[in-house]
């Protein structure tokens, strides 16, 4: 026979109980998310009952709950409910100069200072961040509390386009068709169909890189990145040839910098208030000007993109006999023998181009920033492609690229330390309890800092120090599942990361067995605080060939 039970949260008065009918037979576990959903608790199984606000000891059985007086008190992982702190502001400002210019070393402190979930507000555009992985889970999930939309307060809401999978809300029917027909153009067996292309552009990219060691020249590694990143995208997304590596003089494409320039725009004015969105003059005119100039660019691209011969064809073989991406959204089909709808398709190849080369030349540029700035990484990693034979011959396919332990840690802790995603945002649908008992208001936006997420030391032993070998330890295997997610997670994760992976393995190692990178200078790297990715931009480097490389390990892999 059901029971009923007066439940409240520590934290809340006592008159806020809500009552529970409760089944006696149920187990502990059931009880706490019946409870939880009544509370708007995200994780229930953080719940502990308590005779009373003061009383510490947990009630170990539901039969000890029913027995309890009422009402009935409640914890959240032991703690109370309340709201996130933050730095209290300056009028007009509030936390802007908290902030920057260094938003990563000061949310860091800040989440040191007032805990795992803290409240920032800036210019009057206020944020919610943390760098606890349990919370950032609840946040990414696509669930009764939490969902991806791009309101004023969220940081990709400069260019946010309702018919694009990454700069557009979650529950919209374009968000569900792009879903269904983008993730086959980049899984596992699409990206093996275009491991030939990332091959092909990094060697076309040698005689630029051979001039400039032969002048003797030191040159910019993010500027040299991005042109190498986009030359691959563009022909992965759009079977466009960006002419990067024509010469040493060539410029980057206009359509590149112009994405650039919008994802700068986006972020100097979305990190402002909702009032500075709206101004007809400066950032956000310059903004909606540039987008619209690149629409038209990528308009003028896409339709005269390769062709391959695979009109009308399903989802999954299209994938993989596709020319490039634009190829495939035009002319593949669905279970239904419906296309992806024209209207859809130009947004989307945005976000595809985008996304696609501007995280990629930014890790790229972190990966050899770790090469030249810690002692022994660039000798381990060529002495790993040379115990794999890797030579300037070798044909590259994923299972080769993935075959390599030392690069994976090497880009994993790269990834942890230096990643250049560095902000999510998820919206709350309803007020929601989170773990450690942080209550957050409907309609309001959190950020899983991923930074100090992938830095909390909490979770990261030694976090600050560089260290591949961390990947082989027992207690990074079993680390929380949170703490690492360079590619967020959930449904809303980056669809390209098996692309991303695979470009980055490929086109690093064969820079690294062409090339010894020397860095040029002892300036500290800067990073653009108003910039939507995270970048080095004072990174310069020298590139000499290499005429002679090391004999093989004694215990190096034998070939079966």
């Amino acid at each position: 026979m059901s029971s009923q039970q007066t439940f409240f949260l520590v934290g809340d008065e006592p008159s806020t109980a809500r009552g529970i009918v409760v089944d006696p037979t149920w187990k502990l576990e059931e009880l706490k998310r019946a409870v939880g959903l009544a509370h708007h608790v995200a994780q229930p199984t953080g719940i502990t009952f308590h005779l009373d606000v003061d009383d510490e000891k947990p009630l170990s059985t539901v039969a000890d709950v029913l027995k309890a007086p009422s009402p009935v008190a409640m914890r959240i992982d032991g703690n109370p409910v309340r709201s996130p702190q933050g730095p209290e502001g300056l009028p007009v400002v509030g936390s802007y100069y908290e902030i920057f210019p260094d938003h990563l070393g000061n949310h860091y402190r800040l989440f040191r200072k007032y805990g795992h979930v803290i409240k920032t507000t800036n210019m009057g555009r206020t944020n919610y961040l943390t760098d606890d992985p349990s919370v950032a889970l609840v946040a990414l999930a696509e669930s009764a509390y939490f969902t991806k939309k791009i309101m004023e307060e969220h940081p990709l809401f400069g260019i946010k386009d309702n018919s694009a999978i990454f700069i557009g809300d979650t529950e919209t029917e374009n968000w569900r068709l792009a879903h269904k027909f983008l993730p086959p153009a980049m899984g596992p067996k699409a990206v093996r169909h275009y491991t030939p292309l990332m091959q092909d552009c990094v060697r076309g990219s040698f005689k630029v890189f051979d001039e400039l060691d032969a002048k003797g020249e030191s040159w910019n590694v993010y500027q040299y990145m991005v042109k190498l990143a986009s030359q691959t995208v563009g022909k992965f997304a759009m079977g466009f040839d960006y002419h990067h590596f024509d010469s040493i003089d060539t410029p980057v494409h206009e359509i590149v910098t112009n994405i650039v320039s919008l994802l700068s725009l986006n972020k100097k004015v979305t990190a402002r208030g909702s009032w500075y969105q709206h101004l007809p003059f400066g950032d956000p005119a310059r903004l909606q000007q540039v987008r619209k100039t690149v629409y038209a660019q990528l308009a003028d691209v896409v339709a005269n993109a390769p062709k391959s011969g695979i009109e009308n064809m399903p989802l999954n073989e299209a994938a993989i006999k596709a020319s490039c991406v634009a190829d495939y959204l035009v002319n593949a089909v669905d279970e239904k023998g419906e296309h992806f709808p024209e209207g859809l398709i130009l947004s989307n190849m945005l976000v595809v181009t985008g996304a696609g080369y501007t995280t990629t030349s930014s890790l790229l540029s972190w990966c050899i920033y770790c090469i030249v700035t810690y002692p022994g990484m660039q000798d381990r990693l060529l002495q790993e492609l040379i115990d794999y034979d890797i030579s300037d011959k070798t044909e590259w396919d994923p299972d080769l690229a993935h075959s390599l332990p030392f690069l994976d840690s090497f880009l994993k802790e790269t990834q942890r330390l230096h990643n250049a995603s560095f902000q999510p945002g998820r919206t709350t649908k309803t007020d929601v309890v989170l773990p450690g008992g942080y209550r957050l208001p409907e309609n309001v936006c959190v950020i899983p800092a991923l930074y100090a997420i992938h830095t909390n030391p909490e979770h990261w032993h030694d976090p600050f120090r560089f260290d591949p070998d961390r990947w082989d330890t027992e207690e990074v295997k079993n680390r929380h599942r949170g703490a690492y997610m360079p590619f967020a997670t959930g449904a809303r994760s980056c669809i390209g990361f098996n692309f991303a992976l695979l470009e980055i393995k490929i086109l690093l190692s064969e820079l690294l067995y062409r090339y010894k990178f020397t860095r040029e200078g002892f300036e500290a790297i800067e990073y653009d605080p108003e910039f939507q990715l995270i970048r080095p931009l004072n990174l310069y480097v020298t590139a000499k060939r290499r005429t002679e490389w090391p004999a093989k390990s004694p215990n190096a892999p034998v070939k079966a």
